[in-house]
């Protein structure tokens, strides 16, 4: 089998950097970067972000590596570098065809990186030369060029099909022992993945219920009596009374968009802060703005314009649920704005928020720490987050991989996935709980716009 010679594009260090690990399989595979690569990531080292991170990590990667040579070739340079793991050649032409255009820059460094790739196919005689992006774009200008192309392998994964929410029939004359009856003499094929069940008989009794410790734990409409903002629909119930109950650690959430996810995580939150189970509410969300500005827009404690900008989300739900304060209160001259009761709200439930470049170093207690649009955050960033988290808190991850906005990531390589997948198994560390929310809850539009442009029968 030939030797094979990877030709790696920017992102896809700056996507992971265990990639060149996970490539170089034990010096199976030889590593180039070109040196418009190199280039990029230096430009990348001074963000605060993560792609900042990965940058500072590929240079101290190749600060501890050794020279073997340097290869003097007509045209090009090719610095060799090895360490016990890789074997990694950095490729420099000394004259490009591509002229640097600043309006078109990226465009311009992608076929500077694919003019290397065509040296490497000569250079490396024998082997088989494969340049690997994420880039579409940039793997088919490799193509014009007659270079193999490939992209993570992950990018050909499949997700599995979850079944969060089981549905079971089973006869009338059970559901009256439901309550708290071990669900593997209700169901023998109970799979760990099975947290909520539909029960339901012939003669049409139906009872709802989440799985809690193996036990069956009925949805009951007093579980949300104490809410000041009510679920509406069973998955929604489902999921808030999981929350509720404090008996998970973290709580995985599939949901499309205006679901009502963040909602009902932020309320449920509050009600365990009520019932002095928690001190806090800590709101996590990686801006994919900050990919390229990570600096500008993070937001910082105490700064309330960047609070409303950077966590608009977080924002409109709490001035729905200060609407709905106010709407119940025996004040009607309306004496008390929106604005001061969402600062009330956020002083009495102590709401942090918490950009991930700010994490390093931290350590949360006795915290609730809801984790959104975490389809755009990669496993680096779900490790470090979840890391700082100690024995006293719970986490909620909510996300969509329907709406996937970083450019380095995709459905079967994000956090929200892999958090996902380890629902179908036990773990000793920690309790989880995961449901999809299909349903959008945000009334006629988001009704409208789901029949008409999800519905592939139109």
């Amino acid at each position: 089998m030939k030797e094979k010679v990877y030709v790696l594009d920017t992102n896809i260090i700056l996507q992971n950097l265990q990639n060149l690990y996970k490539i170089s399989d034990n010096k199976t595979n030889h590593i180039v970067i070109p040196e418009t690569v190199l280039l990029e990531l230096e430009d990348k080292k001074k963000l605060v972000n993560e792609l900042g991170y990965y940058s500072r990590e590929f240079a101290r990667l190749l600060a501890k590596m050794k020279i073997k040579e340097v290869d003097y070739k007509t045209g090009f340079k090719v610095v060799k570098l090895y360490d016990e793991e890789l074997n990694l050649d950095i490729v420099s032409k000394d004259k490009y065809e591509t002229q640097i255009e600043q309006i078109h820059i990226s465009e311009s460094n992608d076929k500077r990186i694919i003019e290397v790739a065509s040296i490497a196919q000569d250079y490396y005689k024998g082997c088989k030369t494969i340049f690997l992006s994420l880039d579409v774009y940039a793997r088919t200008f490799a193509l014009f060029k007659g270079i193999k192309t490939e992209t993570l392998h992950d990018d050909k994964s499949t997700v599995p099909k979850f079944n969060f929410v089981k549905s079971l029939k089973i006869d009338s004359s059970k559901f009256n022992s439901l309550e708290n009856k071990d669900i593997s003499s209700i169901d023998e094929n109970h799979e760990i993945e099975n947290f909520s069940y539909s029960f339901e008989s012939d003669d049409g009794n139906v009872e709802y219920a989440i799985i809690t410790n193996g036990k069956i734990d009925i949805l009951k409409e007093t579980d949300f009596k104490a809410l000041n903002v009510k679920p509406v629909n069973l998955k929604q119930k489902l999921f808030t009374k999981a929350i509720l109950s404090d008996m998970y650690d973290l709580l995985v959430i599939d949901a499309k968009a205006g679901s009502g996810k963040t909602l009902m995580s932020i309320v449920s939150a509050m009600r365990l802060i009520d019932l002095g189970l928690y001190d806090k509410i800590v709101y996590v969300r990686n801006s994919i703005e900050s990919l390229d500005k990570g600096a500008e827009v993070g937001f910082l404690a105490g700064n309330d314009e960047k609070f409303r900008i950077y966590n608009m989300a977080l924002y409109d739900t709490l001035e729905f649920i200060a609407k709905k304060h106010l709407k119940k209160s025996e004040n009607r001259e309306k004496q008390e704005s929106i604005t001061s009761k969402i600062e009330e709200l956020k002083a009495k439930y102590c709401m942090e928020t918490l950009w991930p470049g700010e994490a390093r170093g931290r350590t949360l207690s006795s915290s609730i720490v809801i984790m959104d649009e975490w389809q755009n955050s990669s496993e680096k960033t779900t490790q470090l987050i979840l890391s700082r988290l100690d024995e006293s808190c719970m986490a909620i991850i909510i996300g969509s991989n329907r709406q996937i906005d970083n450019l380095y990531l995709n459905k079967y390589n994000n956090g929200l996935t892999t958090l996902l997948k380890q629902t179908s198994q036990t773990h000793s560390e920690l309790k989880m709980f995961a449901i999809e929310l299909e349903k959008a809850v945000r009334g006629k539009f988001a009704e409208f716009t789901e029949r008409i442009f999800e519905n592939k029968n139109q």
